[in-house]
């Protein structure tokens, strides 16, 4: 997959190096000449050194030709003029950063297939490990009314041992709340199946709505010894 990042700043350069460790074809665009040749130096990204919202800089980089364009630049206004221009040119997918939610429809109708709002990522997280400490990390989904959400299990939980299948069934297992992952022998995130087992001292991922959050992290990590 060919990936054109505009914007070489900490997101640009770490979204390039782990897209090139998954050996994709990336270069990463930046006016800025040190933080090019600092992902250069670092990292062996391939580089272009000028203003990404100008089309004859992003038709060197080769925008018309890539699977992907990400713009990540500081400026609502320059990230929209990057995405219009790339779908112009005939970019696969085009995706973008938004600091402002005021331009969310700007961008929608611009043809941007991803918003990537930090700030509401940011604070959706902070919120919900506030509210909820036994997750580990956290993202809303779609509208916002579903949560993606990680439990690490504890080696003295009830749950250890049992299978996705026997936990579904519990009476007390929130009817609002799936599994998506579990973890296996080898540490890896696995989808899935009813006879997944569930690991003492591995973790899970489950989707649910917030207001269920609570009971399906209490049944997963209470002790076996807590009173039912």
């Amino acid at each position: 997959m060919k990936v054109v990042i505009i914007g070489a700043g900490r997101s640009g350069t770490e979204l390039a190096a782990r897209l090139m460790r998954d050996k994709h074809a990336v270069t990463l665009v930046d006016r800025d000449e040190p933080s090019c040749r600092r992902a250069f130096e670092q990292f062996g990204i391939a580089t272009m050194v000028g203003d990404g919202t100008d089309p004859t800089i992003l038709a060197e980089a080769g925008a018309d030709r890539a699977d992907v364009l990400v713009a990540l630049l500081r400026r609502d206004a320059d990230n929209l003029a990057i995405a219009l221009l790339g779908r112009q040119m005939g970019a696969g997918r085009v995706l973008a950063r938004m600091r402002d939610n005021g331009y969310e429809q700007v961008y929608r109708g611009g043809g941007v297939e991803e918003i990537v709002s930090e700030v509401d990522i940011l604070v959706s997280a902070l919120h919900i490990a506030a509210l909820h400490p036994k997750v580990r990390g956290s993202m809303r989904l779609g509208g916002g009314q579903s949560i993606a959400f990680e439990v690490p299990i504890p080696l003295s939980a009830a749950a250890a041992g049992k299978t996705v299948r026997e936990l579904a069934a519990d009476a007390r297992f929130p009817k609002g709340a799936v599994f998506a992952g579990v973890t296996d022998q080898e540490g890896i995130m696995r989808g899935p199946r009813g006879d997944s087992v569930v690991l003492a001292e591995g973790s899970v991922i489950l989707v649910a709505s917030e207001s269920v959050i609570d009971d399906v992290t209490d049944l997963l990590t209470r002790p076996s010894s807590a009173p039912r």
